[in-house]
């Protein structure tokens, strides 16, 4: 891959060989960042399971202290009294059925993430194949499943994400803004890997964080020490 001259003179500044820890890491990846836009920060998690499994599957939600520092525009499938509580929570759009036919004839996506009570998913599994490959089907595993959609609304607008491992076993999760500055973004790092850290399954064997990369949107990669996060 051909690479530009602002990203060839920021690659200076790392050392592709070294392993970073977190501070250092978090303190030079600011420092790499070169885009005339605020850069998101993003963590490469590759660990030690095989996706193909269920027993070794790693998935889950966490909320980061301080947000991604994007706005997430939420819509919920739900109706009556949960729709107006909805509403109320700041759901940028609440809907039931005549969602699901907007999805379904219009190709909509004009949305980040979708909160749905139980009693709509019979109607939402029509859309299951366009929502399932964009990772925006509702599921109670990540919270985004539930009767108390003012909660879920509130946490994924305080900055709730979800992680899951794509097929090469790697986590890609963003951990904030650059103009969050080193404080916040550790802050957010730590609570990502602790939550990982956490959700290690029993079948996992050997090395589980097998690498730990942070980079931001158009910068080179920091290769995090691994050995030295505990969660």
């Amino acid at each position: 891959m051909k690479r530009g001259k602002k990203y060839l003179e920021k690659q200076q500044l790392v050392d592709k060989n070294a392993l970073y820890d977190t501070v250092d890491a978090i303190d030079l990846v600011q420092k790499t960042s070169y885009a005339k836009f605020d850069e998101t920060v993003e963590a490469h998690i590759k660990l030690g399971v095989d996706s193909r499994h269920a027993d070794q599957q790693v998935r889950g939600t966490v909320v980061l202290p301080h947000g991604t520092g994007k706005k997430v525009r939420v819509l919920v499938f739900a109706k009556g009294e949960k729709a107006v509580e909805a509403e109320a929570a700041g759901a940028d759009f609440v809907g039931a059925e005549e969602l699901v036919t907007k999805i379904a004839n219009e190709n909509w996506f004009d949305f980040d993430v979708v909160v749905a009570t139980p009693d709509m998913m019979g109607a939402i599994g029509r859309i299951g194949r366009a929502l399932g490959p964009k990772g925006l089907m509702p599921n109670p595993k990540t919270g985004t499943v539930t009767m108390d959609v003012k909660k879920a609304i509130e946490e994924i607008k305080a900055g709730k994400i979800e992680y899951r491992l794509d097929k090469t076993n790697i986590i890609h999760v963003p951990l904030g803004k650059v103009s969050f500055g080193s404080e916040k973004l550790t802050d957010n790092f730590n609570t990502l890997m602790g939550a990982v850290v956490k959700a290690k399954p029993a079948a996992a064997k050997g090395t589980y964080l097998k690498s730990v990369v942070i980079a931001t949107t158009m910068g080179p990669s920091v290769k995090v020490n691994a050995a030295k996060i505990t969660g």
